[in-house]
């Protein structure tokens, strides 16, 4: 791969290896007995589609640094991807979600291959037990791929400590979100914040930069210079993210659009509609959040009411400025040309999507 930053073709390489790893696994595991099939494709399906933006992020890491691309790092990148994978069964297992990428959820998908004699809801928690140990599969599989990269031991050593972190952080922060739903008139910013920040933000873009930074043998200060970074970005991703899921087509995000307002899901979205809206407004979203048979006519009036109390273009304000900090911080980097290109390059495409 040349030093000019082309996402299509880093997404190619990370798919091929992932798509390579992930089926030898999956026959492995179909190998100890051949009903297992369907569990092993979920393992496939977990790592169909995606951004690779976790694998690029610690792929610049690296590069950052001065290393040069290759074969072993970009397996270790794409080690960050089957943790995304991993949070993602686990996070729409939580959230009873039933459409990722437009396609069934794994507890979802799996409701089918449970044997007939369980019925109702002895095969919804079988099928959800299933999913679960798919998720945990996957990240046993991650921290394999990563330790199996290909690089020198010492440069996996450098690393450990922050794998660890990133596990330990992400938990907490579902930990946080799981904690903290179903309770509208609860609802604060600062709270919020600080569940997307652990949830997602640090795995998506902070940790696999000091990732890739530490397996390279970062200094000090370019270590801070990636957290003044990754952190508002990973959170300006999360912002998007919690906007989408709301406002977003379907079609393009391939997930349902009612999923955080039936869950009463704490988002810095429904946050601030709460601090700006009336008691009129208060009162009406305590009538339709929550409710599991929220239809369109519903979902469309807590749009409207976030709308007219302003909240989205608050979200909106909020991305910009993380934004903002998070290409300004590169600047008092002494970053090679390539890798400052590519992460100003990342930090609009993580901000700035339709999906």
């Amino acid at each position: 791969m040349s030093d000019r930053w082309d996402p299509a073709a880093f997404k190619s390489r990370v798919d091929e290896v992932l798509r390579a790893y992930v089926a030898a696994e999956a026959g492995e595991f179909t190998a100890v007995d051949p009903s297992l099939g369907p569990v092993a494709e979920q393992l496939r399906a977990a790592v169909a589609e995606g951004k690779r933006l976790r694998a690029a992020f610690c792929y610049w890491g690296w590069r950052a640094v001065g290393q040069p691309d290759g074969d072993a790092l970009l397996r270790a990148a794409a080690a960050m991807e089957l943790v995304h994978a991993a949070a993602v069964v686990h996070d729409d297992l939580i959230d009873d979600s039933p459409l990722r990428h437009g396609r069934p959820t794994a507890h979802v998908a799996l409701r089918g291959v449970v044997r007939g004699a369980l019925r109702g809801r002895l095969r919804t928690a079988a099928a959800r037990s299933l999913a679960m140990l798919v998720g945990d599969l996957l990240m046993s599989l991650a921290g394999q791929l990563f330790a199996t990269s290909g690089l020198p031991a010492a440069y996996l050593a450098r690393a450990r400590p922050l794998w660890s972190a990133m596990a330990r952080d992400l938990i907490a922060g579902e930990c946080l979100e799981i904690l903290r739903s179903g309770a509208v008139a609860d609802a604060d910013t600062t709270a919020a914040l600080k569940v997307i920040r652990y949830k997602t933000a640090k795995y998506t873009v902070e940790q696999p930069l000091l990732i890739g930074g530490a397996l390279a043998g970062a200094g000090a200060p370019l270590r801070e210079g990636f957290r003044a970074y990754g952190l508002p970005l990973g959170e300006a991703f999360q912002l998007r993210d919690d906007l989408l899921g709301l406002f977003g087509d379907p079609r393009r995000t391939g997930k349902a659009n009612a999923d955080d307002v039936r869950a009463q899901r704490p988002t810095v979205l429904l946050a601030e509609t709460w601090r700006l809206a009336g008691d009129q407004e208060r009162e009406r979203l305590r009538e339709l959040l929550g409710r599991k048979d929220l239809d369109a006519e519903g979902l469309d009036t807590v749009r409207e009411t976030m709308r007219r109390a302003g909240a989205p273009d608050r979200v909106e304000d909020m991305i910009r400025a993380r934004v903002e900090a998070a290409t300004g911080a590169l600047h008092g980097l002494a970053l090679p040309a390539h890798a400052a290109t590519a992460l100003t390059a990342l930090a609009h495409s993580a901000a700035v999507r339709a999906s």
